[in-house]
Formats: C-alpha cells, sequence, structure tokens
C-alpha cells in the first residue's frame, strides 16, 4: 500500500482502486467525475474512471519517492534575537563597557550564525578516530580529529573566549562577558565548549597559585589570542574505582626523580579532550620505601604536557575512545601512564583542595552549557511555531502550545538571571572587589546553580523535542544531538546527589554563615520588590518559602544528619528557586524603573514550590525511619 507523504495531517478515506490512502478532497473530486468511492466495491472502472486515475498517476509517483515538507526553522544573530540578554547587559554593564561589549556581541553572533555553525555540525559528522598502530604494526596512538574541531580550537583563541577573563579589561565585568561570549558560542561550538572549559579551569588553579615561574609559558599559552600559541588542557581526575571519590578512587603514583620532576603511574578511565596540550591531574607520591599516603591528604596536584617538543605522547598509552551516549565530538579516553613526566604544583598533599578552583570554574561552565542548550532548544522551537501549520493554523495561535513553550521560557530565564548572578559575584571576587558576604555567597551558588540547571536542561531539551513532533526524532535535525550533549551536564562535575552534598558541607564549614547570608541577601531584595505592585504576588510567595526553609532547618537542627542528608536534594532545589526567583524579582525591578514596563516572568516563577523541602518534610519524608523505608522499598522488602 502507498501511504501518500500528506495523509498524515489531512483526513483520508481509503479508495476503492487500490488501497491508497487519499485525502477527503481527492475523494470528492472522483465523487464528482462520476466514480463511486464507497469503501470494498469493487465494480469494472470505466473510461472515465482510469483517465482520472491516469491524472493522478504521475503525482502519486512523485509524491511516493518525496520526502516529508515542513517548514525549517530557522535562527538569526542569537545576540539579537536574545532579548533578556541583551535587556540584562543595559541594565547592569556600565555605559561605557556596554557600549564596546555591544558592537562585539553583534559582530560575534553574525560569525555565529555564518561560520561557526556549520563547523559545529561538521565536528558531529566527523567525530574523533582512534588509531593505536599504523600500517607496519609500530604503535602510535593517534587520535585523529577533523579539520572543523582544529578550526574550533583556533576561533576559541581569536574571540579571548579564555583570554577575555584574565585580561581583565573591563575589571569585574571581565568575567561576566565572557561568560556571555561562552553562552552564545556553547550550542554551536561542536562540543569545543567542553575542553575550555577544563582550559579555563586549568588557567585559574595556575592564577591562584600565583603563576609560578615554570608555569609562565603554560599560563600564556592558555590564555593567549595567538591560535598558533593557543593550548588547552584536559582534566584527569577519573580512575577505575572512583569519579567524585578521587579521595579513595586515585591509584595513580607519582615518583620523584633527580632533577625534581616526577614521573606517573597510573590508569585513567576517564580523560575528557585527550587530544589537549596539557593536563592537571592527581597522584599519590611515592615516598623512598615505594609506600603512599592513603585518602585525600596523600593527593597531590600535578602538571604535565600530553606531548614533547617532537609529538610524541609523554610516556601515555591511549587504550580507547569512549562510547559515549553524547558529546561525540571530543575524544575521551581511557589512559595508561607508563612514567609520564609531570611537575608537582601544589604542596604536597594538597592536591584536593588545589583543584577547588578549577572545580568552581568548570561547574560554571556546565551552568553556561545547561542555558545556552535550553535556549537554543526553545528558540528553534518557538521558530518552529511560528511556520508550522496544524489542525488548520500555526502552532502559535494554539494557547496550549505557547502555554507549553512558555513554561519552558521562565525556566531558561530562571537559569539565566543565575548564571549571571554567579559570574558577576566572580567577577567582584576576581578582582578583589567581592566583600565576605559576597564570597559566602559564590561559595554556595557554584553548587547549587549547577545541580539544578543541570536537571533543567533535561528537562527542557526533551520538552523542546516534543514540541517538533515526530520531526524532533529525527538525527538530521540536529534536535537529538542537543538533547544528547545535555544529558551530561547532571553528571559531570559532580551528579545531582554530590552536588546536593556539597551544599550541606558549605553550611556546615561555615558554621551557619551562608545560610545567613542567603537568607538576608534575599530579603533585603525582597524588601525592595515590595514596593511594585505587579510583583506583590512573587514577593509573598517569596516570604512564604523563606519561611517555611527557615522553619525546616531550625525543625532539622545541626545533629539531624540522617534527615538534612535525606533532605539534601530538595534543599538544595529550595535554594535554587528561592534565589532564582530573587534575581527575577530583581531585574524586573531595574527594568520596570529603567523603561516603565511590567514583566510577568517573576510571578510565573513564583507559582511553582519554592521550598519543595519544606513540602516533602510536612509529608514525612525525611523522618521516621525513612532511609530504611527507602532502602526495604528500593530492593523489594516493602509493600508498595
Amino acid at each position: 500500500f502507498c501511504r501518500l507523504p500528506w495523509w498524515r495531517s489531512s483526513a483520508t478515506c481509503k479508495s476503492w482502486q487500490s488501497g491508497l490512502f487519499l485525502p477527503q478532497d481527492r475523494c470528492q473530486m472522483l465523487n464528482i467525475k462520476g466514480i463511486n468511492t464507497t469503501v470494498g466495491q469493487e465494480q469494472q472502472v470505466g473510461m472515465q474512471e482510469k483517465q482520472v486515475l491516469e491524472d493522478l498517476e504521475m503525482p502519486l509517483a512523485r509524491r511516493e519517492m518525496e520526502a516529508l515538507f515542513q517548514e525549517q526553522p530557522e535562527t538569526g544573530n542569537q545576540y539579537l534575537e536574545d532579548t533578556l540578554l541583551q535587556s540584562y547587559l543595559k541594565t547592569h554593564l556600565p555605559p561605557k563597557v556596554l557600549e564596546e561589549v555591544h558592537q562585539d556581541l553583534e559582530r560575534f553572533g553574525n560569525r555565529l550564525l555564518t561560520k561557526i555553525q556549520p563547523l559545529g555540525w561538521e565536528c558531529e559528522l566527523n567525530p574523533p578516530v582512534f588509531r593505536q598502530y599504523d600500517a607496519w604494526g609500530r604503535r602510535v596512538d593517534h587520535i585523529h580529529t577533523c579539520s572543523a574541531w582544529k578550526r574550533m580550537k583556533e576561533i576559541s583563541a581569536e574571540e579571548g573566549l579564555i583570554a577575555e577573563a584574565y585580561e581583565r579589561r573591563f575589571s569585574n565585568w571581565s568575567r561576566l562577558y565572557q561568560a556571555v561570549k561562552l553562552y552564545l558560542f556553547s550550542s554551536s561550538s561542536g562540543g569545543f565548549s567542553c575542553p575550555l572549559a577544563m582550559t579555563d579551569g586549568a588557567a585559574k588553579v595556575i592564577e591562584s597559585l600565583g603563576i609560578p615561574g615554570s608555569l609562565k609559558n603554560a599560563f600564556d599559552r592558555l590564555t593567549s589570542r595567538d591560535p598558533e600559541k593557543f593550548w588547552t588542557s584536559g582534566q584527569w581526575m577519573t580512575e577505575r574505582r572512583g569519579g567524585s571519590d578521587v579521595a579513595n578512587g586515585t591509584e595513580t603514583v607519582a615518583k620523584k626523580q633527580p632533577d625534581g620532576t616526577y614521573r606517573l603511574y597510573g590508569f585513567k578511565w576517564f580523560t575528557s579532550a585527550a587530544d589537549s596540550d596539557i593536563t592537571l591531574t592527581l597522584a599519590r607520591i611515592a615516598d623512598a620505601e615505594g609506600q603512599c599516603t592513603q585518602g585525600s591528604r596523600g593527593l597531590s596536584l600535578f602538571f604535565l604536557r600530553v606531548r614533547d617538543e617532537e609529538g610524541k605522547l609523554n610516556n601515555i598509552q591511549v587504550q580507547r575512545l569512549k562510547d559515549k551516549l553524547g558529546t561525540r565530538q571530543m575524544a575521551t579516553a581511557e589512559l595508561w601512564l607508563h612514567g609520564a613526566r609531570a611537575e608537582l604544583i601544589s604542596a604536597e598533599g594538597r592536591g584536593v583542595a588545589s583543584i577547588s578552583n578549577m572545580l568552581n570554574i568548570t561547574r560554571i561552565h556546565n551552568v553556561i552549557g545547561a542555558v545556552a542548550s535550553m535556549r537554543r532548544m526553545i528558540s528553534l522551537s518557538r521558530e518552529y511555531a511560528c511556520r508550522r501549520v496544524a489542525f488548520g493554523k500555526l502552532l502559535k495561535d494554539h494557547p496550549l502550545h505557547m502555554q507549553t513553550i512558555a513554561r519552558m521560557e521562565v525556566q531558561v530565564r530562571g537559569a539565566f538571571l543565575l548564571l549571571m548572578e554567579i559570574v558577576r559575584l566572580l567577577g567582584l571576587a576576581e578582582t578583589n572587589l567581592a566583600s565576605e558576604q559576597e564570597q559566602l555567597l559564590l561559595r554556595l551558588l557554584i553548587p547549587v546553580a549547577k545541580l539544578y540547571t543541570g536537571k533543567q536542561a533535561s528537562a527542557v531539551a526533551v520538552e523542546a523535542m516534543e514540541s517538533f513532533g515526530g520531526q524532533g526524532y529525527m538525527e538530521d535535525t540536529g534536535l537529538p544531538v542537543i538533547l544528547r550533549d545535555t544529558l551530561v551536564l547532571s553528571i559531570w562535575e559532580g551528579t545531582t546527589n554530590i552536588l546536593s552534598l556539597d551544599v550541606l558541607r558549605s553550611l556546615a564549614k561555615s558554621h551557619g554563615q551562608v545560610m545567613a547570608v542567603f537568607l538576608s541577601t534575599v530579603q533585603k531584595k525582597l524588601e525592595l520588590a515590595s514596593g511594585s505592585g505587579e510583583l506583590a504576588p512573587a514577593v509573598q510567595r517569596m516570604r512564604e518559602a523563606i519561611g517555611s526553609l527557615t522553619q525546616f532547618m531550625e525543625a532539622a537542627g545541626p545533629e539531624q544528619a540522617v534527615t538534612m542528608e535525606l533532605a539534601a536534594r530538595d534543599f538544595s532545589y529550595s535554594l535554587a528557586r528561592i534565589y532564582t526567583g530573587r534575581a527575577k524579582g530583581d531585574h524586573s525591578i531595574m527594568e520596570w524603573v529603567g523603561a516603565g514596563t511590567d514583566h510577568p516572568s517573576p510571578s510565573r516563577w513564583c507559582n511553582q514550590e519554592l521550598c519543595p523541602v519544606a513540602a516533602e518534610s510536612g509529608r514525612g519524608s525525611y523522618g521516621g525511619g525513612a532511609a530504611l523505608q527507602d532502602s526495604a522499598l528500593v530492593f523489594g522488602n516493602s509493600r508498595l
């Protein structure tokens, strides 16, 4: 049976002749010409009927070979189309900074559209290939990357995607400006935003160490605008026994050499950006008897070049490339270190503390990627709604469809403003302008934002894909790529549960100071927002959420460790939603003062459950042996 390409979107009936699925208007045409189209009726086809079928024969043959034809969503200059981004920059940046930044971002947006996006798709179509041996049996361990991937590296240098944060041309606004460029670049980068995250993290670690002389050349290259000099960095932390648990999972041993350098021996299970120029890695220093201190106190941080001056691997063997669900554009490998030459850059036994700066930066990059992927999917979905006709009208004219997109838009706006708040605080900290309270707040918000936006991005990507119907499931539309690459964001640099526990550690380590700063910051902004009648409902819900959060913490108390661990995820979600509501209200007030307009986004954000930890606590989710009940349920020892 031949099913016409348009049968799915038109009312159809079954032709008596051969089971063809024809639109109603075609069948009516046959009736007008005297053909009886009653289903199942069999009668001799007359000359008139044959003529009609002959008239239809060629169009049917052509249509049989045609693919589904719909209007492809097309977006323009990402910067000029992002009204929230432009509004934020106009509201917050000093005028002179804004003028220069605006011009550069408009230029960059055009480059993304015309040059970078095609390169990104080429990276997806041509993932890295590993060749372990040459034709004569010699081991070469060569990771081949496509020309587009190499060009992405050059573009990253030319655009100063790392340099911008360290040149500090705009003082404390430099970090925010870098984040904005990375945000625009991310969804078009063909996965190259990942090595940039680790490059930025490595540069931050070296800077935090005071840029010692031995690392001056590396720092200059990591932050260079010259494509010929620019280096990227890997991050080799994960080993066979663990991911986030580096204290107990790191087996790599470092042996000191007479010249003061070290040789590293071990197996790195998950090495992102394995084609990078340098890397930072953890290892345990062996003493004269070959013994190593276990736990986090035995870990030290090392710098190593991946290849020597001749391009040969630094006593490194590539076992294989990882077969990943997403981020296939980037080479992730398993590596054996067989005496790789390295330099100790942290104090001995202070490796974990030394990588904290790297983790903060890479987690912020994770947030950037999450917000960028959400913005990209929603932009395409919105554009498609203006082109796709279903049930007699454009998708944008279907209220339910637009409600769905609007709900996603509320999520991405909240995530964007949370990201901007974090990079604003980071810029203050990097230029020694941050107060102690702002530094504490930054320490708390980084894991909160990372865990929350990672979950947001996956949910929005799935919902946005659905808005395209079956086309969203087709590989050559490019939409499944965005979904696959988004799913890693809740895993890389700490899963949701790991980061939720990190949030609790930050509270405990500060002896409650972090939480006090968080609450006072939100409450101050609510006082300012209370003067706006438009924001009154949102302000009221925010105050209720803060009250519920405070009551929960008082009820849990400092001795209820199990209760807080069970509540860690919901507690972190509560912090994210409350602070995002604060950021939305703050931005809306500043816009309102400047433009005299009202904004529904804060109210829409506050219509959700802002304090899930209090709601779950009220349902008894954390007390009364909840942990034992959960275990019994999971392992089948409990009745539902």
